[in-house]
């Protein structure tokens, strides 16, 4: 199996072009719709639709645990759905999620800014300047969003294996430019399938653990595989430690737990 992440500035095309290439591949497309459909699938939808390729509101990261919670669950959904098989990914940081993974390649799709405005203009019907303003702030939210969720430069070059112009180059040429660029990719090792099952999976109780307030400096878990979940630390009581595996219990997806915590009853502040 494989994978290809696709990026693109706006107004370059990039969506098309990920479209493109999946349909002359016979590869699933995700996109956001796409992706929504596999979060309902999970149950973690309304998270999903939060997580719109820009940084939550500086005072809402601050106060609250949830821009966190709806970050785990988007990762959830796309590592449960990467192992499905051959898939080209468009957005949503999936070129920094498969990025350990040696069968997936990675693209982004730039532009000159005059040709990126021009395309916005016809594209979307506006003028010279609502256009200029809408490329900004779409670049200034993508970069936002990729430093909020993975401390990265979404335009570090590293991060990609190839990054295309279409200043001079249809959505066809590039989809091709792509397809051929790819010939040499490695082919997903066996556990991989497993790997993904064990990264959604811990993604989902990530985001669970932090919605219940569970203290992560005493309370922790491992993916020993993808259904079977071992919970380990300690607490001050015999409640406390059945409502962290009630929590884990409810987790689409999990089907044993190993709950290895420890009760102290005397006071913690010594521990």
């Amino acid at each position: 199996m494989h994978f290809i992440t696709i990026s693109q500035m706006l107004g370059t095309d990039g969506e098309k072009i990920a479209r493109k290439v999946a349909g002359d591949l016979q590869y699933t497309f995700y996109g956001e719709q796409e992706l929504f459909k596999a979060a309902e699938e999970l149950d973690v939808l309304a998270d999903v639709k939060k997580v719109d390729e820009k940084a939550p509101p500086f005072l809402e990261r601050l106060f609250s645990e949830r821009p966190k919670v709806h970050l785990d669950r988007l990762q959830s959904v796309i590592y449960d759905v990467a192992k499905k098989g051959d898939a080209v990914f468009f957005g949503r940081g999936s070129q920094l999620l498969l990025n350990s993974f040696s069968c997936a390649f990675h693209v982004l799709v730039i532009g000159s800014h005059e040709k990126r405005i021009e395309r916005v203009m016809k594209e979307m019907g506006l003028s010279r300047e609502e256009a200029e303003k809408t490329i900004h702030r779409s670049d200034q939210e993508k970069k936002d969003f990729i430093q909020f969720a993975f401390k990265e430069d979404w335009l570090n070059f590293h991060l990609y294996d190839l990054i295309l112009n279409t200043d001079k180059l249809s959505f066809d040429s590039a989809a091709r430019a792509i397809i051929d660029s790819t010939g040499e990719i490695k082919d997903c090792a066996r556990d991989s399938v497993h790997t993904l099952a064990r990264l959604s999976l811990q993604r989902r109780i990530e985001s669970a653990f932090l919605e219940a307030g569970i203290p992560s400096s005493s309370l922790f878990f491992s993916v020993e595989d993808p259904e079977n979940v071992r919970l380990y630390g300690y607490t001050s009581s015999k409640e406390e430690k059945g409502k962290v595996e009630s929590v884990v219990r409810k987790v689409k997806g999990v089907r044993e737990i190993q709950n290895e915590i420890n009760i102290f009853t005397q006071g913690l502040g010594g521990v």
